[in-house]
């Protein structure tokens, strides 16, 4: 060892300072979030790395206290720390399938293989664990999501009906008004002069 090599000591102000915590966060669904989510964790007097939707980094390593209170505060602001590997797992399902749902064009890849390459974990893997934690499928629950999307698109009214089915996926106007009607009890266009939205988390 060089003399002037130094030991980093877990607890001690070095070891904080060279290492990062992630954290999994539940109910994280828009930018909003995150910004109360960066509100929350600086009350508890951290300065996090980075804050993104359903997850946070800090520097160093927090106690089972510390995370007590970042637990405590980040529930007042109707949140939920994640410690629970499956869980976690959950959430990290959920949080793709809500940016893929969202995001600027159409996904092209299937389903199982999008959070298969995005995660990193066997589809088959995944399905189970979403399906045993939260009683449905992962299949519904993006069916769920993609309606919610709808929704919002048909109140912002800057899109036809058929724009709308393009950017959600859908094979067609009939397809999604079926799916639509299925899960409402409306069409597209009797929602969009009368209906309501899910907050995203709620979903």
């Amino acid at each position: 060892m060089k003399p002037e090599a130094n030991l980093i000591i877990a607890g001690s102000p070095f070891f904080r300072k060279f290492t990062t915590m992630k954290l999994i966060i539940k109910n994280m669904v828009c930018n909003h979030c995150v910004a109360a989510v960066r509100t929350a964790l600086a009350d508890c007097g951290l300065t996090p790395i980075s804050v993104e939707l359903g997850r946070a980094e800090i520097s160093g390593q927090l106690s089972d206290n510390e995370l007590h209170d970042i637990a405590k505060r980040l529930e007042e602001s109707g949140f939920e720390l994640i410690t629970d590997p499956a869980k976690d797992l959950v959430e990290t399902i959920k949080r793709e399938i809500i940016m893929m749902v969202r995001a600027d064009e159409p996904q092209t890849l299937k389903l199982s293989e999008y959070l298969s390459s995005r995660i990193g974990r066997d589809y088959r893997t995944l399905s189970r664990v979403f399906s045993d934690a939260e009683g449905r499928t992962i299949e519904n629950y993006l069916i769920l999501q993609k309606i919610e999307r709808v929704k919002e698109l048909l109140v912002d009214g800057q899109l036809t009906v058929s724009e709308i089915a393009w950017l959600t996926d859908y094979s067609s106007v009939g397809h999604l008004s079926r799916q639509f009607k299925a899960i409402t009890g409306m069409t597209p266009s009797e929602f969009r002069i009368s209906g309501r939205r899910i907050p995203l988390n709620e979903v």
